[in-house]
């Protein structure tokens, strides 16, 4: 009960916002591309690896061998001594945070938002989908990157997404197994297709597909998940270990099938889509009724109804009345003003980061644009909250 009074007295204070604290995670797989805005030695974790992720308004712990029990989870910064995750305030006042009604058919907040930064490419992988999550009581990750435009992409910005189609049509799956069997190289890459990570678009990725990220600093909104199996072993000059290929398999599942498991977790029919680039990019889309003299938004994770994002620019000088459908969390990305009368600033961790309640979100709100250059706030929102989410036209063969 204690900590249902400290959520309530939070949102008091703030209008029916809660400010949040960074959370840090760190990989030990691939070194940082040092673009979060940490000082140089604070990307350093020691046997944890290297600081390469910031979770937003995160109620998802990071599965990582060796970390803190808290890792990816996001803190409320209130007052005094109090010391509570977002995940205990959702839990406890899941109500006063989320509404009343949207409690009564979901459990949480449905999604996890992050910052990567990775100085190579990341490995080849899939994220299981839901028939191969449950099995190791985990869900899915469906996905949805943003490249920021402001920042540089990296030395590496091109994806590899799915296979050759040739490999989906003639059902050549176990073209990949002798990668998998070997761990030895980087060259089951070959079977896949790269497209070029551009500024300011992005990707939509269902679970079960596979992908080798670029290294363009992204901003990403998933389902709520950490699972994954990596298939790539050789990646920056390195073998990584190969209990990532097995991570979210079940023990039985392993010793009776060994990687031919992995095969089987594969959406081979949207991975072998020769439309793939067409349906899958995302490039930003007004939100028509929202425009205003003062500003505009624009989706920028979109294509599904398990989550949807909004980029919202504020020009100098001016106002937006923001009204939404439902409870979000903002990141500040560039410039400085106030959102609801709290004053917010791009890469000032103590006031970037922002989760709205759903009482103050379906209600205006004043975003204003104190500074000199234009105000972007990034919008994440979790399932069935946009109903009116664009969704991609679909090319088929």
């Amino acid at each position: 009960m204690k900590k249902r009074v400290v959520v309530e007295k939070a949102l008091e204070r703030s209008n029916g916002s809660l400010n949040l604290k960074p959370a840090w995670v760190a990989r030990d797989f691939l070194p940082p591309g040092r673009r979060l805005g940490l000082k140089e030695n604070e990307y350093e974790a020691g046997e944890r690896g290297w600081i390469s992720e910031r979770w937003l308004a995160s109620v998802t712990k990071a599965d990582n061998a060796v970390g803190p029990e808290d890792e990816g989870l996001s803190y409320l910064a209130v007052e005094g001594d109090d010391k509570i995750t977002l995940k205990e305030a959702v839990e406890v006042a899941g109500d006063l945070i989320m509404g009343t009604q949207y409690t009564k058919t979901h459990t949480g907040l449905g999604r996890l938002a992050k910052i990567y930064d990775y100085d190579a490419r990341l490995p080849y992988h899939i994220h299981q989908m839901k028939k191969d999550a449950k099995l190791v009581g985990r869900n899915p990750k469906d996905e949805a990157y943003y490249f920021p435009e402001d920042v540089d992409t990296g030395s590496h910005p091109e994806t590899f997404f799915g296979v050759h189609p040739y490999i989906a049509d003639q059902k050549k799956y176990e073209i990949l197994l002798p990668y998998l069997e070997d761990w030895d190289s980087d060259s089951i890459l070959k079977h896949s297709r790269a497209y070029l990570n551009v500024r300011g678009e992005g990707f939509f990725l269902p679970s079960g597909v596979l992908h080798g990220p670029g290294t363009a600093l992204t901003i990403e909104l998933q389902e709520n998940s950490d699972v994954f199996a990596m298939l790539q072993a050789l990646n920056a000059g390195k073998i990584i270990s190969k209990e990532l290929l097995f991570k979210d398999v079940r023990r039985e599942d392993r010793e009776k099938y060994g990687e031919r498991i992995i095969l089987n977790q594969i959406d081979w029919e949207t991975n072998g889509d020769p439309y793939f680039y067409e349906n899958h990019r995302l490039e930003p889309k007004l939100v028509e009724e929202t425009n205003q003299e003062g500003g505009q938004e624009h989706w920028i994770s979109y294509n599904t109804n398990k989550f949807s994002g909004k980029k919202l620019t504020v020009k100098p000088g001016c106002t937006f009345t923001s009204v939404d459908r439902g409870v979000y969390s903002i990141l500040v990305w560039k410039g400085s003003g106030k959102f609801d009368g709290y004053p917010i600033e791009a890469g000032n961790f103590n006031c970037d980061e922002l989760l709205i309640s759903f009482d103050r979100a379906v209600k205006p709100l004043t975003v204003e644009n104190t500074g000199t250059e234009e105000l972007q706030i990034i919008k994440f929102f979790g399932p069935d909250i946009n109903a009116n989410v664009p969704m991609i036209k679909q090319y088929k063969s």
